[in-house]
């Protein structure tokens, strides 16, 4: 079949919309931006060893009106970067854009979904889209194939990025961030699901063990459980795939029984939190069953499924992250990377839907990676207590599990 049963496949022909005014505005003005952070890019490249990496994919004309996985989250997160001078032009010699990013191969696709769903998605991009690919809805529009293989493309060279200079400095490697959507993790391997139409996260990680980086560990903490990547690496060992999301949110999968399955059995750690935890649940999710599970694997290349829809903010979901507790994660896993396997990590966009959460959040992270102060301080009124007790039970059990 062209797409899983899990995708639910249906046809739609309602038209997707044009870009809205506002992201139209955004998008009209990054050429001079793309020009400006061009030209700051070339200097630090030739001056510096920079400490953080980003690339942009923002799949502009992949739009649905009214959808919240619109065309607008990639520029309200550059906008945020260039009002937080977190930008190569802002941050010469600290901040590298690559603008040189080329497509993915075919190959690239075929290493983690099905060679007859990656040409079926090419060929109802270019015969039938605007179409729906099933009920979430997830949606394809035209250029879509050609914008989800610019976005692996991207991830797949911030990958070889960091690979490559870490070979050249003495110092860590840098970190990377793609600015790519649409978001992937819950891709699976013979279909789309959740807005998302292919595993980028897998294709990078796969792309990682093809520059001899031989154990990948993946870490989700988007709000919603990354089945795709999870059942793409379910039975293979050679990659740890670790996701913090709500428990009972879209797509119901990420129970803490599902451990991976023959070879991979124990190479999938799922860690479902309970509705309202926010930044201590997800912290102490990260020091207590990560990080030790991260030792006992020793990764040789880490990956991220950076998403931002748990976000208080967020509409689609019931966690309570703050801005800041992307900041405190980001931190640990940049400082677990230098412990564990020279400083090699990747981080990719997923989801995140309130811009101001997902543009604030990110923006954060960069400060993280840079070695910046978080600016989230001082409580938020209004803000629920965590569920203690329901976290701390989750944590036991998953720790039982998994002999961590």
């Amino acid at each position: 079949p062209l797409f899983d049963p899990m995708a639910r496949p249906r046809v739609d022909l309602t038209r997707a919309a044009p870009a809205s005014p506002r992201a139209s505005r955004r998008a009209e003005r990054h050429p001079s931006r793309a020009r400006r952070i061009a030209s700051a890019s070339a200097f630090a490249s030739a001056s510096s060893s920079p400490s953080l990496l980003f690339a942009t994919s923002a799949a502009l004309e992949h739009m649905q009106l009214g959808h919240p996985e619109s065309n607008a989250r990639v520029p309200a997160i550059l906008d945020a970067l260039e009002a937080g001078a977190l930008t190569a032009a802002a941050r010469p010699g600290e901040v590298l854009e690559i603008t040189d990013v080329a497509p993915a191969t075919k190959k690239a696709l075929e290493r983690v979904h099905a060679k007859n769903y990656c040409n079926g998605l090419e060929l109802l991009c270019a015969t039938r889209a605007p179409t729906n690919l099933d009920t979430a809805p997830t949606y394809c529009t035209p250029s879509s194939f050609q914008d989800v293989m610019l976005g692996v493309g991207a991830a797949t060279r911030l990958v070889d990025e960091v690979i490559d200079r870490a070979k050249e400095t003495k110092e860590k490697a840098p970190s990377a961030f793609g600015l790519i959507r649409p978001p992937g993790h819950h891709a699976v391997p013979r279909g789309a699901m959740g807005f998302c139409l292919v595993g980028t996260a897998a294709a990078a990680a796969r792309h990682a063990q093809l520059r001899g980086h031989k154990k990948v560990l993946i870490f989700d903490y988007d709000v919603h459980h990354g089945n795709g990547t999870n059942d793409i690496f379910r039975d293979d060992d050679s990659v740890l795939f670790i996701s913090t999301h709500e428990d009972g949110s879209y797509p119901g999968t990420g129970k803490i029984t599902d451990m991976g399955e023959g070879d991979g059995l124990g190479a999938t750690i799922n860690i479902p939190l309970p509705p309202g935890s926010g930044d201590k649940a997800v912290l102490s999710a990260l020091e207590e069953i990560v990080v030790p599970a991260a030792a006992r694997f020793q990764p040789d290349f880490i990956i991220v499924s950076a998403g931002y829809d748990a976000h208080w903010r967020d509409p689609l979901a019931g966690l309570t992250f703050r801005t800041g507790t992307y900041h405190r994660l980001c931190t640990k896993l940049k400082e677990l990377a230098n412990e564990m396997c020279g400083g090699k990590i990747v981080f990719l966009l997923e989801g995140g839907y309130d811009l101001v959460g997902l543009s604030e959040g990110v923006a954060d992270s960069f400060r993280a990676l840079l070695g910046d102060a978080s600016t989230d301080v001082g409580e938020i009124p209004g803000l629920r207590d965590e569920p203690d007790d329901k976290v701390r039970k989750v944590l036991t059990e998953v720790k039982a599990m998994h002999q961590v």
